[in-house]
């Protein structure tokens, strides 16, 4: 696949930074690509469990931090040499299948949690959870073979992605999704419910839980480019920050938005007795945490050394001020 061009908003040099038309172009592309590659004709109406799963619906957060982190990269720092110089306003095939993958993952982890054995949710992305529309084991399935479907995107039989970039990819994509990532999380989570928390102990349930995979986000579009130790050391700081503000207001939302706006049941954490920042901290200091996670994202940009993080800036402050 040819390289894919940015829309102005995000060119070097542009006197201000819009988020939305970046994202608008960006999330067409990706719609396009996993409309493509998550197959209708899957055997037993599995494809369309999968598709009902990936399709039309959802923030698609993940993919446009990937996007994101691939723009920083391939923009260079002052000084980089030919490498920011050759990159610089172009995205290419690998940061398009990561963007995918990464999508793809965090739709089979939403899949299997709403189901009866952990979350048993009935309301997802504003329509019917999997299980519910098309069963538990179509369900189970369908998250099974988008899990599949991840790693056989970031493998693809031609030369498109340098081996040594698949195994980069997949290798952080498979530990934020495991044991010492989202699954980790969920385990705790699972194990945890009507038990008291201290505040190290939520952190580290919602960093494996959900931050893990929104910091491989950022890394994965790293690694689709050339970054040194200092910008990798940085984005990675970066990651892990708005991975927990996501959580943080996530808990805030659940309280203070209905079901409508949130697309899925609010109020279950506290229905469930759930531990939350919020039944931890209240919901003031809750708030303003995510502030002050959003100050260490900034911060871990303002260190990286590359010369246009406009985007990532951007989607760390609709993380924090999102309502839904």
């Amino acid at each position: 696949m040819s390289a894919i061009r940015p829309p102005d908003a995000a060119g070097v040099g542009a006197p201000a930074f819009d988020l939305r038309p970046w994202s608008v172009c960006w999330l067409d592309r990706v719609e396009q690509a996993l409309s493509r590659w998550v197959a209708a004709d899957a055997p037993g109406g599995l494809g369309e469990a999968m598709r009902y799963a990936v399709l039309d619906g959802g923030k698609r957060l993940r993919p446009l931090l990937v996007l994101a982190a691939r723009e920083a990269v391939a923009q260079g720092r002052p000084g980089a040499g030919p490498d920011g110089a050759a990159l610089r306003g172009g995205l290419d095939d690998a940061a398009l299948r990561a963007a995918c993958a990464v999508e793809l993952i965090h739709a089979y982890s939403l899949v299997h949690d709403d189901m009866p054995c952990m979350d048993d949710d009935v309301l997802r992305r504003g329509k019917p959870t999997v299980h519910v529309r098309f069963g538990q084991a179509r369900a189970l399935l369908a998250g099974d073979a988008l899990q599949a479907l991840a790693f056989e995107l970031l493998t693809p039989d031609d030369d498109a992605i340098p081996p040594a970039v698949q195994a980069r990819l997949c290798r952080l994509l498979a530990r934020a999704a495991g044991h010492a990532g989202m699954a980790g999380g969920q385990a705790i989570d699972l194990a945890s419910v009507g038990l008291p928390l201290a505040e190290d102990e939520l952190r580290r349930m919602h960093r494996l839980k959900t931050g893990a995979l929104l910091q491989a986000s950022v890394m994965m579009g790293a690694a689709c480019g050339h970054a040194d130790a200092r910008a990798l050391d940085a984005l990675a700081g970066y990651g892990a920050a708005i991975g927990l503000a996501f959580q943080v207001v996530d808990d805030i939302l659940d309280v203070t938005a209905d079901s409508a706006t949130l697309g899925k049941t609010a109020g279950k954490d506290a229905a469930q007795d759930k531990p939350t920042y919020v039944s931890l901290l209240g919901l003031e200091r809750a708030r303003a945490h995510a502030r002050k996670l959003l100050a260490q994202a900034q911060q871990a940009l303002d260190g990286s050394g590359l010369r246009d993080t406009r985007a990532l800036r951007a989607l760390a402050l609709a993380v924090v001020e999102r309502s839904s």
